[in-house]
């Protein structure tokens, strides 16, 4: 018998494949052999798998294989998952090339669309999975929107809520302007982008509460140039955000502000006054070493406002357009008022220069829309106490992670979740 030089996957594939499936090899029924079960981690139904797809399940596919071989009851369990934002943004492209607006039909017609989505690549991807050769039992089929699983997900939120486990609350999140939801930091790209730096001049002005320098604190200051009397600067790449200012904060120790202790500022182009606070989070040697503090916006200046007890202004709306708090460009999409904002100060003499900067800067992994630090209302769950039981199992070695080299960084996810 001669061998063939080259290897056809197509003569010999498909055959014993269809063999496998007429023959139920992949079937598996509850009986007394001992069980070994693998639920697939489900793939999107965003498009077609690619070569991390393939390198997992061929992982899974030679555990499982191995112990069928080894007289267990192996059960491979497929599936997919609807990835709720991901397939959204796919068929929300899907139907603008059709010149459908997603504004312009119902719930319920959306979702049809999505489901079509669905039922289209779905299929794509179990017939990926069989060309690959994977002993999945196929009868088990599932979709993480089926019924059986959504009442699932539903009886679960009940029973956490119900032990005090689950609970709302405003937190900074990451927010998808364009896709109008939060997303997890999984689902955040960081690209470098040039940028403008823009330094901002804020007028002071005299505060009735403020006291006089400390003998220390003239001798200090006459051993440095201190910045215009009238005005200090902040550097920023967020000028639109201005308008959201809480506070201007300055480094209790950097003697270069010591007559700025006690005063106030005046935001530019709407003249509103926000007090100068001190705190040695700020940086002396970084910038200006002045930071506008602007809590709604910021997840740094978020706790640095909660510690100082600032006002919470949040200027955007949630598809990133400016609203009435911001008293100026109402309704401008944020991109564009940073432009607008940018002549404005120049025009009000409160741009002091513009530099080159690199920075960077979070993307939606779905939309490619730049990420908006935002305070949402959102379901949360606590940690804590679920996470204590998942470390102790494997700690005491009931749960065993291959390879154990990964203990540690599973005890450092557990004890810092």
């Amino acid at each position: 018998m001669s061998i063939a030089k080259t290897y056809s996957p197509k003569d010999f594939e498909d055959k014993w494949y269809q063999f496998w499936m007429e023959n139920d090899f992949f079937k598996s029924v509850p009986d007394e052999r001992e069980p070994y079960t693998i639920v697939i981690p489900p793939p999107n139904v965003t498009g077609v798998l690619h070569m991390g797809h393939m390198l997992n399940n061929t992982i899974q596919d030679v555990l499982v294989r191995r112990a069928r071989m080894k007289g267990k009851n192996a059960c491979w369990v497929p599936g997919t998952v609807h990835a709720s934002i991901a397939t959204e943004a796919k068929v929300v492209a899907m139907l603008k090339e059709k010149g459908i607006n997603k504004k312009d039909i119902t719930r319920e017609e959306f979702l049809g669309h999505a489901y079509d989505w669905k039922n289209k690549y779905g299929g794509i991807i179990l017939d990926q999975l069989k060309k690959l050769g994977a002993s999945c039992d196929w009868d088990r089929t599932a979709f993480t929107m089926d019924p059986a699983l959504s009442e699932a997900v539903i009886d679960t939120f009940i029973h956490l809520h119900k032990k005090g486990l689950i609970y709302r609350g405003v937190r900074m999140v990451n927010w998808d302007p364009k896709g109008l939801t939060a997303v997890s930091d999984e689902e955040v790209i960081r690209k470098e982008v040039n940028q403008k730096l823009y330094y901002i001049k804020y007028q002071v002005i005299e505060n009735q509460e403020s006291s006089s320098k400390n003998q220390d604190q003239h001798k200090a200051e006459s051993q440095y140039s201190i910045l215009n009397t009238q005005y200090l600067t902040i550097a920023t790449t967020r000028p639109e955000t201005i308008m959201a200012d809480a506070a201007i904060c300055i480094n209790p120790n950097d003697v270069r502000y010591f007559h700025l202790h006690g005063k106030s500022v005046l935001v530019p182009l709407i003249n509103r006054e926000i007090p100068v606070i001190l705190d040695e989070y700020v940086t002396m040697d970084f910038g200006t070493g002045c930071l506008k503090v602007t809590p709604a916006h910021d997840l740094n200046d978020y706790e640095l406002g909660q510690k100082h007890h600032l006002p919470i202004i949040d200027i955007l709306n949630d598809n990133g357009t400016l609203n009435e708090k911001a008293q100026i460009l109402v309704g401008e999409e944020r991109f564009i008022a940073r432009k607008k904002i940018a002549k404005m100060l120049e025009e009000s003499g409160n741009l002091e220069k513009v530099e080159d900067y690199k920075s960077q800067v979070g993307f939606s992994e779905r939309t490619d829309s730049a990420i908006e630090p935002k305070l949402s209302m959102q379901w949360f769950c606590k940690m804590e106490e679920m996470a204590k039981p998942a470390l102790d199992y494997v700690i005491d070695g009931e749960v065993k992670l291959i390879p154990d080299k990964f203990i540690n960084t599973y005890r450092h996810w557990m004890e810092n979740v």
